[in-house]
């Protein structure tokens, strides 16, 4: 049994799902968003740093899933985005525990069977594959895909003895 963090990064909003991995089914624990308000950025970031420290002390997570940048119309944004991602890793890692990295395509494949998915779409299947009876957050129900996204892939790296590998852009890392 696993516990899972997942992270919808953002600068304004990141949402965080926890999910319990019991080899033949995920169970929700816990979601949310973190809201930094529109201050400066460095506070922003810290607020993120803090908010997902403070996660991970509540809950115990042992792995974490992130979704990777993407590159956005407008730069700035994926900039700031790039650094909200940032201080989530650090927080993670300050935790010992282990980060791994996926697309916006591989969360979505996972959780709904389709790279092409839409947000709505995505959040429905987190509600029946958790067997929610409300609508997550948006945010939060994106960062619940990850972690299911996470949960996925490592059941998928178990028969193989890579569980403990590190995945990281797409590629392992033993």
């Amino acid at each position: 049994m696993t516990l899972i963090l997942g992270i919808d990064p953002g600068s304004r909003i990141t949402g965080y799902g926890v999910i319990r991995d019991t080899g033949r089914t995920c169970e929700y624990v816990a979601s949310g968003c973190i809201r930094t308000g529109g201050g400066p950025l460095a506070e922003r970031l810290q607020i993120v740093f803090r908010g997902v420290s403070e996660v991970i002390r509540t809950f115990g997570p042992v792995t974490m899933g992130i979704e990777q940048v993407f590159m956005a119309r407008n730069a700035d944004s994926a900039l700031k985005l790039g650094q909200a991602r940032g201080a989530a890793i650090v927080a993670a890692v300050e935790a010992g525990l282990e980060v791994s990295e996926y697309t916006a395509t591989q969360v979505k494949q996972a959780v709904v069977g389709t790279g092409g998915a839409d947000k709505e779409q995505v959040q429905m299947m987190v509600m029946h594959l958790l067997k929610l009876v409300q609508k997550p957050q948006i945010d939060a129900s994106d960062a619940l895909g990850i972690a299911l996204c996470h949960a996925h892939h490592r059941q998928s790296l178990i028969p193989h003895g890579l569980a403990g590998a590190k995945r990281r852009g797409g590629r392992l890392r033993l």
